[in-house]
């Protein structure tokens, strides 16, 4: 018997594994306490229903962090909004109407969910987002 799914992407019909899981989250958790989150450090997180957001949400809390949820389909001054009320200083999403809600922010760093794997390079708001 195979290991269990514990996710589909509805949009590619993908099964993610509980040992994927597992692994992409191990990583990413790592890769978020290397740039700087802490221990009760507010993590913004911006993505649609996926695999990504399961990973991205499991990899917060195992770097000690606390997930602040954004829809991503709120419009900008909605979505600004909430990432004031924040006051986080990472954000992980790869929507462009995310980034540019945190234009004015405290958020220092965005993180794409592909930068989260192994091989990934956030980008500073100095040194531009993605």
């Amino acid at each position: 018997m195979g290991e269990r799914i514990v996710m589909v992407d509805s949009d590619t019909g993908l099964g993610l594994t509980e040992g994927q899981l597992d692994a992409r989250s191990a990583a990413a958790s790592v890769r978020l306490r290397r740039r700087g989150v802490r221990a009760g450090d507010p993590v913004l997180v911006c993505l649609p229903v996926g695999p990504d957001l399961l990973v991205a949400t499991d990899a917060v809390i195992a770097a000690g962090g606390v997930v602040w949820a954004v829809p991503p389909g709120l419009d900008t001054s909605a979505l600004r909004r909430r990432i004031l009320a924040s006051r986080a200083r990472v954000m992980i999403s790869d929507l462009p109407q995310a980034m540019e809600a945190a234009d004015g922010s405290r958020v220092r760093m965005v993180v794409s969910v592909a930068d989260l794997g192994e091989g990934g390079d956030a980008r500073s708001r100095e040194g531009g987002c993605r």
